[in-house]
């Protein structure tokens, strides 16, 4: 059914239309981004699954790179099924309500990278720069009242963006120029006035991404200042910092540059823009287990028994088979 506001016609069903540039070949794009997809399930399954059954893992640096790989694991799954449906059968049609749910999923889930990011340069503060009180700060009380306000700060901005684009009259267009649904993206096939909707917009990407942003900066700044003018243990405190800034680069970076590509004029094709947006969405669910992974050294050495021990048994039962010869 369609619908009419202020007297101008309404569509209440869209068409994605991301890559359709590519005409024949676009059915290509479905095997790389299958691989994508079963890379980063497969690989932040193996940390959650490692980080849940090894006591040894369950410190609360730990436990928010599980809720980091969990983050990992459900962004993907809002949107990527759709989008191969759509590059291997040309199943590109979905509902305006189907399109705001999408939308609240993929913003509230992706909201708390950024957070649990916040969290863990808190942790690296209260460790590094007042260890005597950590026990006092990083305790189960303050982790639910964080987490509580986390997800009512993320829920309020991101519920009243995708009010404010449910509100618009959409008699444009139909047609989604990407692969799922993004806010510019559906905003801009609306006929009615879309300030309201860019400028809070950009006051929820304030006060999420930059506001958990300069938090970060400031306890990393103090990070290391306090190791450098002690002297202690610096190497150790500095490798694991590390470890969050490029995770919290790789984000930042993929972030900004799909949120430029749509507020800012410039040359990019269309098929180039809708790549940077869904690589802004994809490419830190698959890195980021990696890099924790790899560098974390309690994980790296728990990911190594796992992997090994089949090994390991497998070599035990040849050996015991060639004994009883």
């Amino acid at each position: 059914m369609q619908q009419y506001q202020g007297g101008n016609f309404s569509h209440t069903d869209f068409f994605f239309t991301g890559f359709y540039g590519l005409e024949d070949q676009r059915w290509l794009l479905f095997f790389p981004f299958v691989l994508m997809f079963m890379l980063s399930t497969f690989a932040n399954s193996v940390l959650i699954f490692v980080i849940k059954t090894q006591r040894s893992l369950h410190s609360p640096m730990c436990v928010l790179i599980g809720a980091m790989a969990c983050v990992d694991l459900g962004m993907p799954t809002v949107f990527i099924p759709k989008m191969l449906l759509g590059f291997l059968f040309n199943w590109d049609s979905i509902s305006l309500l189907g399109c705001l749910v999408q939308m609240f999923f993929i913003h509230f889930v992706g909201s708390f990278q950024t957070s649990i990011l916040l969290c863990m340069a808190l942790d690296r503060y209260a460790a590094i720069c007042i260890p005597l009180r950590y026990n006092d700060y990083m305790n189960i009380p303050n982790s639910i009242k964080f987490i509580v306000a986390t997800v009512v700060r993320n829920g309020i901005f991101v519920v009243i963006v995708v009010i404010l684009a449910g509100n618009l009259p959409y008699c444009s267009s139909n047609l989604i120029d990407h692969c799922f649904c993004e806010h510019m993206a559906l905003v801009s096939l609306a006929c009615g006035s879309t300030v309201l909707n860019s400028v809070f917009g950009l006051v929820a990407v304030f006060c999420i991404i930059t506001v958990d942003c300069i938090c970060i900066v400031v306890s990393y700044v103090k990070i290391f200042y306090s190791v450098f003018k002690s002297g202690k243990s610096s190497r150790k405190a500095i490798h694991t910092c590390t470890t969050h800034i490029i995770v919290m680069c790789v984000t930042y970076t993929c972030t900004m540059t799909a949120f430029l590509s749509y507020r800012i004029r410039n040359s990019l094709s269309p098929n180039v823009r809708v790549l940077i947006s869904i690589m802004y969405m994809f490419l830190p669910c698959c890195f980021n287990p990696f890099i924790y992974g790899i560098r974390t050294k309690e994980i790296r050495e728990q990911l190594l028994k796992l992997f090994q021990s089949p090994k390991i048994i497998h070599s035990s039962v040849t050996v015991s088979s060639v004994i009883s010869k």
